[in-house]
């Protein structure tokens, strides 16, 4: 049907969906009970390659496009979302930020072993009181007076996979008076002094995906650890978060496919009043506004994937269509996991099945990496030109 999928990005597609019913499948209820840290499925995600699909293969990664990691992760959400935040940030946040602005001596330092799953990588944008204004942050970057160091004091929040990353990609003040062009990117090794993880987050969903705050107490960080020219963290970070509204769309389409395909298999099965409950009208256009948002959903990623591999040959931005797709596939899913709860009626409601999960899951969708209200505000100054 799409001639742009090729037999690669099938295979890697069906092997994301073998390893998710074969290896996640099985746990994810428990991890999502417990709120415990999957580390060890997340290693094999690595192992598989899945954790870092775009890195070039010199970087021990597996070479491969934008389209294949979104057909991969949303294998991985349809089963356990938890599990695909994880892939999420070390893919589109962690590793691409890197291809795209890292040194020669960083890829191979950072981007390498979080490829091969056998580190685990982070990005830190959001302060308590700084989410999407990013130009009122309050944390600081203050260079030595011999300029080998910046001593890096402040607190972060929501920080996805904290509690046990080895690096993260910081955003940081070192102008504070020039706002947003006084942002600065750093990579934070979390072993060093001076690097404290805080409170880990009581989340309503993607529970096994541990988010916590980290702390700076004069952290020393070598000028070489800054990615790009001081100044230039917001155009890297809304850069990546371009890259990273992809993967979050992948994420919520995975959430809105599992919820269509339990409803449907619901339906087919529960009888009520002596028929199906699928041969009540109700249900049949639930079901079938279901598959239109899902369907629309993965067009509109499958546009932004593809803007994204044209970036890497013309650079132009592909902000509009990024936006767009993590927009409605997110209010998608939320529509599809809302609707999936109702025609299951009680059982959807019961922690028994997976559908109170995908509906806690679904939320934060429409929050991270970008509220929905701000993909409104970017997909109008896109079209109009107007900030």
């Amino acid at each position: 049907m799409f001639d742009f999928i090729t037999e690669e990005h099938r295979m890697i597609q069906q092997a994301a969906r073998d390893f998710a019913q074969k290896s996640i499948a099985p746990i994810a209820e428990h991890h999502d009970e417990t709120g415990q840290f999957p580390i060890d499925t997340v290693r094999q995600m690595g192992q598989l390659g899945f954790m870092g699909i775009e890195v070039p293969e010199e970087y021990d990664g597996a070479g491969m496009d934008t389209l294949a990691y979104a057909l991969a992760l949303t294998e991985i959400c349809k089963v356990d979302a938890s599990h695909g935040t994880v892939m999420s940030v070390n893919n589109s946040l962690f590793n691409y930020a890197l291809i795209k602005f890292g040194t020669e001596e960083q890829k191979r330092a950072y981007m390498s072993p979080v490829a091969r799953g056998e580190k685990i990588g982070a990005y830190s944008l959001t302060e308590p009181m700084s989410g999407s204004d990013a130009g009122t942050m309050k944390s600081r970057a203050v260079l030595n007076d011999a300029g080998t160091h910046y001593l890096i004091n402040g607190r972060k929040s929501w920080v996805t996979s904290a509690p046990y990353a080895d690096f993260i990609l910081l955003f940081t003040m070192t102008q504070p008076e020039k706002m947003h062009k006084g942002v600065t990117a750093f990579m934070i090794e979390t072993d060093q002094p001076g690097f404290e993880r805080g409170k880990t987050e009581p989340k309503m969903g993607i529970r096994a995906s541990a988010t916590s705050e980290i702390i700076f107490d004069n952290y020393e960080c070598p000028v070489e650890n800054r990615i790009g020219a001081e100044g230039d963290g917001f155009k890297i970070a809304m850069a990546v978060l371009d890259a990273g509204r992809i993967g979050i769309a992948a994420q919520a389409l995975g959430i809105a496919e599992a919820c269509l395909e339990a409803s449907i298999a619901y339906a087919q099965e529960r009888e009520a009043f002596g028929q199906k409950i699928g041969q009540f009208q109700m249900i049949q256009q639930k079901l079938a506004d279901m598959k239109c948002k899902v369907e629309a959903s993965r067009l509109l990623i499958y546009q932004a994937c593809l803007a994204k591999n044209r970036n890497k040959q013309t650079g132009e931005r592909y902000t509009l269509e990024s936006s767009m797709a993590k927009l409605f596939a997110s209010e998608a899913a939320n529509y599809c996991a809302k609707e999936a709860v109702q025609i299951h009626g009680g059982m959807g409601y019961s922690r028994e099945m997976p559908l109170e999960r995908y509906y806690r899951d679904a939320k934060i969708t429409e929050i991270y990496e970008g509220t929905s209200e701000i993909q409104r505000l970017v997909i109008a100054r896109q079209l109009t030109g107007l900030r």
